[in-house]
């Protein structure tokens, strides 16, 4: 699939920070998002302020026209109670649907989405920390305890909408569900090994993450095999602690992770989990262990 044009939407978010060096260099890019300064403060070059979350979707629809592909990263975070957290996550379902609608209206054959491993999370809550399930396919329903994994499941659902035909034509979309993309600072994990090894298993590295959106958009075919355009694939590195399968990602679009959280902090791990002062450093998140609370990678 030829790509020589890519909207990006959160564009001055921490996803699209660790993006953009290799998407500036391989495509012309226009940068959506409510600012034009990252987290650093910094100004994006080329960032456009537009509320996506607006239902008037003429004051941004034009955007899209003549683009290749759309990465979905933008999310309006949440306040108050996680019992109110309905009504924020319910905001960026609807953004969620205008960025679908405005990339469907202007004929973008495909998007890759930012979902969230929390779109499954009731079954790392429930099964995979409690050694009932080992491994998590992409393919199982998307069952979430939160109401943000609720909210991402609901993407993932609007996305095969799109992409299954029923609207008049097909879109191919990518469903990301995005692990840890971060440092795993193991200062933060002193009093907390249990996490930590989680983690380990959930994490994803710059150069992983840019793969994996890459691929997402450029893969020529990516119909199931029903032969729908619609793909869910886990967002990790190749890790050894790893509890989300990559075989989605593997088989559909061709993803070769060149990173294991193992190797990147093997000296870390050496001193938190396996070393003289260690405890509890059997299997992920040891079974003495509560499973962690419900966060949000």
């Amino acid at each position: 699939m030829s790509v020589k044009k890519v909207l990006m939407t959160g564009a001055t978010g921490y996803i699209a920070d660790q993006l953009l060096p290799t998407f500036r260099e391989k495509y012309e890019m226009v940068l959506l998002d409510v600012r034009e300064e990252n987290r650093r403060g910094e100004p994006v070059d080329g960032a456009i302020v537009a509320d996506l979350i607006d239902p008037d979707r003429t004051r941004y629809a034009h955007h899209f026209d003549g683009v290749d592909a759309v990465v979905h990263l933008a999310y309006k975070r949440r306040a108050g109670e996680p019992l109110e957290d309905f009504f924020d996550e319910n905001q960026n379902v609807e953004m969620a649907y205008n960025v679908l609608r405005a990339a469907y209206d202007a004929g973008v054959p495909r998007l890759a989405i930012a979902s969230s491993n929390h779109a499954a999370d009731w079954y790392e809550h429930a099964l995979i920390h409690r050694r009932k399930l080992e491994v998590l396919e992409p393919d199982r329903p998307a069952l979430s305890d939160n109401f943000y994994g609720w909210a991402k499941a609901t993407y993932e659902h609007l996305g095969f909408l799109f992409a299954c035909g029923s609207l008049g034509r097909k879109m191919g979309v990518v469903m990301v569900r995005i692990g840890a993309p971060r440092h795993l600072d193991v200062e933060l994990y002193r009093d907390d090994p249990g996490t930590y090894k989680r983690d380990l298993g959930a994490y994803i590295s710059p150069r992983d993450i840019t793969q994996l959106f890459t691929r997402a958009i450029e893969t020529p075919d990516i119909e199931n095999e029903h032969g729908v355009p619609w793909q869910v694939v886990y967002g990790i590195s190749n890790n050894t602690r790893a509890f989300w399968s990559l075989t989605s990602a593997r088989r559909a679009l061709g993803y070769e992770p060149q990173d294991d959280s193992e190797v990147v902090y093997a000296d870390d791990i050496r001193e938190l989990l396996i070393g003289p002062a260690s405890v509890d450093s059997a299997g992920r998140v040891g079974s003495s262990r509560e499973p962690p609370a419900a966060g949000h990678s």
